[in-house]
């Protein structure tokens, strides 16, 4: 007889996790998702500039000969400075 139970206890649980739940699904929340705004034209120019300036940094200081400290302070650093205020000024806006 305890072969009997333990098989209808068996069945029963695989009844509760597997099937009940399928049977009273609630109904599926909306989610909003947040829709992003496209990037301006002047965030793009920014980005193109700061492509530019980095390429003409690398170009005309060659980093890989020496002149890694020259090229972060004249490539690297003005352009995390201006994305900096760009931020800054963005936070302000809103």
């Amino acid at each position: 007889m305890t072969g009997i139970s333990e098989i209808l206890v068996l069945i029963l649980l695989i009844a509760g996790i597997l099937i009940l739940p399928r049977m009273f699904k609630p109904a599926p929340k909306q989610v909003q998702r947040k829709k992003y705004k496209p990037l301006s034209k002047s965030k793009r120019t920014g980005v193109v500039i700061s492509i530019l300036i980095l390429i003409i940094a690398v170009i005309g200081l060659k980093p890989w000969n020496g002149n890694l400290i020259l090229f972060i302070c004249i490539g690297i650093i003005p352009i995390v400075l201006a994305w900096a205020v760009v931020w800054i000024m963005a936070a302000q806006n809103q």
